[in-house]
């Protein structure tokens, strides 16, 4: 309620593990247009939901940025306000592979982290995952990560969440981007988001931002990408990049839970809306078209 857009802002809006970061180095690159930036990508961007810093500081923060900026957002379209002279730009990933990437992301939580969680949650009780992926994968996909919404439980909501968006694709001012897209044709991406941005870039400058912005390059820079590194939320900055999981819900989890998952998706999801959030705009087709 206390955020005052500015005509430019750009707000990444995603699914949790589904290309949030990437999205947001994305942006940051075509703003900055260089691979330096003011500050480090994970204090440059602001989650403004993120319940760990005071959201007078966050507001503040953004308030004294001379830039265009970037505002981060794991809320579904239906929690935001809508601003029309505002960029929205959704990522969306394969729902299962973003609940890959979450089980990485849960066993790299450092401790402080985790009591931290559990303390503002009222409870002493440390959330931990089980073993086997596939034991809380159905709990995952079928209980609301609120009430009202039907999934995301602990780890965040990628159906409920998607939908929000995608019924509202025809609005001029939200972009999309997947992450299977992101990783097998960068390039043609970012070109797409300068674009949409309407930044042009000088193209003596492109070879060297779409370097920084591939995973490795992330990677090899995680103190300073790693969303909440500066404030020691990780075991390891590194490991928040471990891998960029792209199809491996085939081996990594069972044929029970992916005859589930089928059933859960059929009844969740809309026919263009999977087939796009499983493959990609390359394979699917562009949302805006279909």
């Amino acid at each position: 309620d206390g955020f005052k857009p500015r005509p430019d802002d750009i707000i990444v809006c995603t699914p949790a593990k589904s290309g949030t970061t990437w999205t947001q180095m994305l942006c940051a690159l075509i703003v900055h247009q260089s691979v330096t930036f003011p500050r480090p990508l994970n204090t440059l961007t602001k989650w403004i939901d993120r319940p760990t810093e005071p959201i007078e500081e966050v507001l503040a923060g953004l308030e004294r940025q001379p830039h265009r900026r970037l505002v981060k957002t794991h809320t579904p379209l239906d929690g935001l306000p809508y601003f029309e002279e505002v960029s929205y730009v959704f990522c969306g990933r394969d729902p299962r592979d973003v609940y890959l990437s979450q089980v990485d992301h849960m066993a790299n939580l450092s401790p402080e982290t985790l009591a931290a969680e559990a303390a503002r949650a009222g409870t002493s009780e440390i959330f931990t995952m089980p073993d086997d992926p596939n034991e809380f994968f159905p709990r995952w996909l079928t209980v609301g990560e609120q009430p009202w919404m039907d999934d995301g439980l602990e780890l965040g909501s990628v159906l409920y969440l998607s939908r929000s968006y995608w019924a509202f694709r025809q609005l001029p001012n939200l972009f999309f981007l997947h992450y299977a897209d992101l990783s097998t044709r960068l390039d043609e991406e970012m070109r797409r988001l300068s674009a949409f941005l309407e930044m042009p870039v000088d193209e003596r400058l492109w070879p060297s931002l779409v370097e920084a912005a591939s995973f490795q390059a992330m990677r090899a820079r995680a103190d300073e990408t790693a969303p909440g590194a500066h404030v020691r939320e990780w075991r390891s900055n590194a490991n928040f990049f471990r891998q960029g999981r792209l199809g491996q819900w085939r081996t990594g989890l069972s044929a029970e839970s992916l005859a589930f998952y089928d059933r859960v998706a059929n009844r969740r999801l809309d026919g263009q809306l999977r087939r796009w959030l499983e493959s990609g705009r390359a394979v699917a087709g562009d949302p805006k078209l279909l």
